[in-house]
């Protein structure tokens, strides 16, 4: 592939629903651009695209892919993105890198939750957004149906392209209504047919895109009311500029895996969508953290961020990034902004699926990757040394779903580890920690299919087997009532022998450890010996007696005992306190407090009243509903911690995938009887075997 200047360059996302199509398109384009003899399809696992075994396996995408074609002389750099929200990352990756997004559409499914979500992320993020209504080739498929979705969802700003004729449930030909010509395909190649006779609809079609124009400028208006028509370069220069400010959606439609329409996408992706010169450069900051202009020129110091991260356990990380301003070439070193380090880039090379092509440098508007770079991280800015900028990273998900992992195999820890880790940096959105006080290692993600896939990784390219289990919930004991109990240890076998003899209060109080404290009087424990009751009592207090949870909320005073001057020691006392504790605490009214979190749930106004009641059935209270982003509700609740398991795969199905959550522990409470009940007989089945 040739080099192009950034003129010559489209960076575009492909986003939408998972099975809309995306990876077929991407496919069609690549065929149709002359750069493969052979159509790849999903269902036969033999795309460009999907190359990973996890892809092929379950037929869709679950990581970003780049696909460069050349389409009349000009680079597109498409990144199809994966459509299942459990891979979401993946359509960040791609979204930061991308200069406009053609969100695709079923031509059956039409307007679905996919599409929504593409086209807000691609609104806040201020890119370019183009529509493909795909699968018109299916007898069910509507184009004028999921038109009149897109319309009554977005507004005025959508405007039709090119649309279809059909007769019989069945597309006869395509009509360009910029060129106003007809296109029928015979084989995937584009025929140009007689204008068909479409009434009233062809010329209100028309209409709507000269309306469009007219509100780009007001010299295009004027020419509108005077009733003069627009040339074709006024109609595209008119149609881009409005597609670039964000105020025009231009839909284009076809059959991506019959190759029809794909051809004219591409051609309008040409005319329409914003080369990489007028969106590559961006606002970052300098060293000082004062706002800098990067300017998009290839003569500029140089400034790419980072945008996803592969790692192989055997070759290493390829980096892929996007230049914003200058070139990367090899053997220059550049700085990474964040760690400081500065590292020295190697072959640079343009990715074509899993294959590299290696090139002599990446201009500004350009995209690339690199190798072996162990100091950078997906989100990092790679600049000149002598102008150091640092570029906005990737935003991702927050992991909403945490299970607990296990090794198959006795030794594997340490392989577990390793591997979660470079997958971690694959992927930002896995997260993997310790949790100490359940003795757990905790793997969360994005949903259920997301672990899955984290699990299939580790065996496939790290050799570990894990296992998936719902994670301890970490309860904590306390006491109700105050009690005074003695703790006597006494222990003569002949020769040395060991003497303890403490008298004990526990009371309530506040406080996440117990809290020691003595009012001894006469001498009856001499204070050599205070720092071991407290160590004793401490040490006792890390298992309840009821399901051996740390105890909290706990004072214990030592007000009297006895000792020997021989047998007495610091461990006899230690064990003393031990069995006071031990007889005490069973005494004092001991309950079992469960760890409660606030909620923020954020969903549309049609579910408020399913979460809201899905809430109540998992004990939680509901705190008030305030308005939310995106004309979304959040409703804030507390909820207790065992009850969020599930939660994040019911409001995925409850609100079809437009929900979120953030939930964050807040305190502890007082657990139900029946809750309590249950957890004690779980541990004694725990610990009797």
């Amino acid at each position: 592939m040739k080099q192009y200047t950034a003129k010559n360059i489209r960076n575009v996302a492909l986003a939408g629903h998972a099975g809309s199509g995306k990876t077929s398109l991407a496919e069609a384009a690549y065929y149709l651009s002359g750069a493969s003899d052979r159509l790849g399809r999903v269902a036969d696992g033999n795309t460009v695209c999907d190359f990973d075994p996890e892809e092929i396996k379950r037929k869709a995408s679950v990581s970003l892919a780049m696909l460069p074609v050349e389409w009349k002389d000009t680079k597109m750099n498409l990144l199809d993105t994966p459509g299942l929200f459990d891979f979401s990352g993946g359509k960040s990756e791609g979204l930061r890198a991308a200069g406009s997004v053609v969100i695709v559409l079923s031509g059956k499914s039409g307007v679905t939750v996919g599409a929504e979500k593409a086209f807000d992320a691609a609104s806040k993020k201020g890119i370019a957004k183009l529509f493909f209504v795909n699968k018109l080739d299916n007898e069910n498929a509507d184009f004028y149906k999921v038109f009149e979705e897109l319309k009554t969802k977005f507004g005025p700003m959508i405007c039709p392209i090119v649309v279809p004729y059909v007769e019989d449930r069945k597309v006869q030909c395509y009509v360009n209504l910029l060129e106003y010509k007809a296109y029928a395909y015979e084989n995937g190649k584009a025929v140009e047919r007689p204008l068909p006779d479409m009434g009233h609809r062809l010329d209100g079609l028309r209409t709507a895109i000269n309306e469009a124009v007219a509100e780009t400028s007001e010299e295009l208006m004027e020419k509108y009311f005077s009733g003069e028509d627009f040339t074709p370069e006024e109609r595209i220069r008119g149609l881009a500029t409005g597609i670039r400010r964000g105020e025009i959606a231009p839909v284009f439609c076809g059959s991506a895996q019959e190759l029809e329409g794909v051809d004219q996408l591409m051609s309008g992706l040409i005319w329409l969508a914003p080369w990489a010169e007028t969106v590559a450069g961006e606002i970052g900051t300098d060293a000082a953290g004062h706002p800098l202009d990067i300017e998009p020129s290839d003569t500029a110091p140089t400034a790419a961020v980072v945008f996803k991260t592969v790692v192989d356990p055997f070759v290493g990380k390829l980096l892929y990034f996007k230049v914003v301003s200058g070139k990367v070439s090899p053997d220059m070193s550049l700085l990474n902004s964040r760690t400081g380090a500065m590292e020295k880039i190697g072959k640079v090379f343009a990715v074509r699926g899993k294959k590299q092509e290696e090139v002599p440098f990446v201009t500004a508007g350009d995209i690339g990757a690199v190798a072996k770079l162990n100091a950078t991280n997906t989100g990092d800015t790679l600049c000149d040394p002598a102008h150091p900028v640092t570029l906005p990273g990737v935003s991702f998900e927050e992991p909403c779903l945490s299970m607990a992992v296990f090794a198959k195999n006795k030794g594997d820890e340490e392989k577990i580890t390793f591997g979660l880790n470079r997958l971690m940096e694959e992927d930002p959105t896995i997260a993997y920690a310790a949790n100490t006080e359940t003795k757990e290692q905790i793997l969360s993600g994005l949903g259920e299919q997301h672990l899955d896939v984290v699990v299939s990784k580790l065996k496939n390219k790290f050799g570990v087997d894990v296992t998936l289990a719902v994670p301890k919930v970490p309860y904590r004991e306390t006491i109700r009532k105050k009690v005074k109990v003695q703790g006597r240890h006494k222990k003569q076998s002949g020769g040395h022998g060991q003497f303890g003899d403490v008298w004990i209060e526990f009371e309530p109080c506040e406080g996440d450890e117990l809290v020691f404290a003595e009012s001894v009087f006469g001498g009856a424990v001499p204070r050599n010996y205070f720092p071991a009751v407290e160590k004793g009592l401490k040490e006792s207090a890390k298992r309840g007696v009821l399901a051996g949870f740390p105890m909290v909320g706990v004072k214990a005073t030592l007000v009297d005992g006895s000792y020997h001057p021989v047998d007495s020691s610091e461990m006899a006392f230690k064990t003393a306190a031990n069995l006071a504790y031990k007889a005490g605490i069973p005494q004092a009214s001991p309950v079992l407090l469960e760890p409660i979190g606030t909620l923020g749930v954020y969903v549309p106004g049609d579910n408020t009243g399913d979460i809201m009641g899905d809430i109540n059935k998992r004990r939680g209270r509901v705190l008030g509903m305030n308005p939310a982003e995106d004309g979304l509700t959040c409703i804030e609740a507390e909820v207790p911690m065992a009850e969020m398991g599930d939660y994040s795969t019911m409001l995925r199905a409850q609100t079809q995938g437009r929900g979120s959550f953030k939930f964050r522990f807040e305190r502890y409470e007082e657990a139900p009887a029946s809750v309590a009940q249950k957890v004690i007989e779980q541990y004694k089945v725990a610990e009797d075997e």
